[in-house]
């Protein structure tokens, strides 16, 4: 049928080769690195993190905040698409009770991790100092784990959406722990509003009202609005939305999800990241396909700004942080996927083995870019932050035990 578009692989590479080049510069030059990574852009901005200048607190917008903050958005806008056109197109593979599967074991994939990470903790007596990274093993990379998944499954497998929506939903639950759990601020939840205001407004006043003013167009073609003002209407309601997010003391990074869900998209589901998509003239498509270089650049400034991590920092919670993600992952995945699929009878996607569950438990152990993002905040500066970024990074080779155990359960690759 369709092959599945290469450019996770893309962005994969990319991904590694920023964390290869901030690996070996933190470790040649630490002080240049890390002056790089905290090169104030603007100083006085209206977003950024707050920093003490000439005795006045003002808020700095820094490169580390500009590529993890701003531009980071656009990749989980793009991860979200994918998943919203399964979710809700007819022929989706996510449609309906097929999604609430994913959704029960992903509950699975966060729980798991952080009773191995407590229990491993408290094993190794390092639990009162570390207890407030419990949530760094929870996050799965959508980007690795989606190129892996290929490997291990196939391009056409099942699994692959099952594993796609698993770690974007993974990835949500972790940066939603992230605000809760770890606020850089005051949460202020009353700003959501403005975000659901801006979903709504851009939905009714440029996707509904447009269709229903013409009814002879088809849903693919343009009425006025979409050819004249094409994604513009979209974009000012995306900025609104990422501002809300920050004020609300939530990881601006999601906040282009609620946007997504409003644009214009086809009438009919090819699969996640198939090539044929690129023929769509929906909006929805013609967007993803435009960010498809200006993301890749984006994941590799993302490697290069958050992966510098001197080996000297590797610990017992770098241990920790790893096995809690290689070993919690299938678990977890593995009894709630049970749970949901067999005790609530709400069964797998089709052409989905309940042996192929902790394949791909061991798949979604890659934690790499939430997991830095937890680490970050989770721990000051320092020792304790280093160790648990290296466990994150260290997790990238999860890719190996997930070829092991998908050959040793007899996955049989759909390619």
């Amino acid at each position: 049928m369709y092959r599945i578009w290469n450019f996770i692989a893309q962005y994969s590479l990319l991904l590694v080769g920023g964390a290869v080049i901030a690996l070996l510069w933190a470790n040649l030059a630490p002080l240049g690195y890390h002056h790089f990574v905290e090169t104030p852009l603007w100083v006085g901005a209206p977003i950024g993190v707050l920093e003490m200048h000439s005795g006045v607190a003002v808020r700095v917008l820094t490169l580390h905040f500009l590529i993890n903050d701003v531009l980071m958005a656009l990749f989980f806008a793009m991860a979200a698409k994918e998943v919203w056109e399964a979710v809700v197109m007819p022929n989706g593979a996510l449609r309906g009770r097929k999604a609430l599967t994913p959704l029960i074991a992903t509950l699975g994939g966060m729980l798991g991790p952080v009773a191995v990470y407590l229990g491993l903790s408290a094993a190794l007596g390092i639990l009162p100092a570390v207890a407030g990274g419990w949530a760094v093993p929870t996050a799965t990379d959508i980007a690795f784990s989606y190129l892996v998944g290929r490997i291990v499954f196939g391009a056409r497998h099942p699994a692959i959406g099952f594993l796609l929506l698993l770690a974007i939903a993974d990835d949500a639950g972790g940066l939603a722990i992230l605000a809760i759990f770890y606020p850089s601020g005051e949460i202020a939840p009353a700003w959501l509003l403005l975000s659901v205001l801006a979903a709504v407004a851009v939905y009714l006043l440029a996707n509904w009202l447009p269709r229903r003013t013409d009814r002879d167009t088809a849903r693919a073609a343009t009425t006025w609005v979409r050819k004249h003002l094409t994604f513009w209407p979209y974009l000012i309601a995306g900025m609104i939305s990422w501002y809300a997010f920050y004020r609300a003391g939530l990881h601006p990074a999601l906040g282009l999800l609620p946007i997504v869900v409003t644009i214009p998209h086809a009438g009919q589901d090819f699969g996640v990241f198939a090539e044929v998509e690129r023929y769509n003239t929906d909006l929805l498509n013609t967007i993803e396909h435009a960010l498809k270089v200006p993301v890749q650049i984006i994941l590799l400034l993302f490697g290069l700004v958050n992966a510098g991590v001197e080996f000297g920092a590797i610990s017992a919670l770098t241990w920790t942080v790893l096995f809690s993600l290689l070993l919690g992952k299938p678990l977890g995945i593995t009894l709630f996927g049970w749970f949901a699929a067999r005790v609530l009878r709400l069964g797998l996607p089709d052409g989905m083995r309940m042996a192929d569950l902790p394949v791909v438990g061991v798949v979604a152990a890659i934690g790499f870019t939430v997991a830095l993002f937890v680490a970050s905040v989770a721990f000051p500066a320092g020792p304790m932050q280093d160790a648990a970024k290296m466990g994150a990074l260290f997790s990238l080779a999860c890719c190996v035990p997930a070829v092991v155990v998908g050959r040793l359960l007899g996955v049989k690759r759909a390619a």
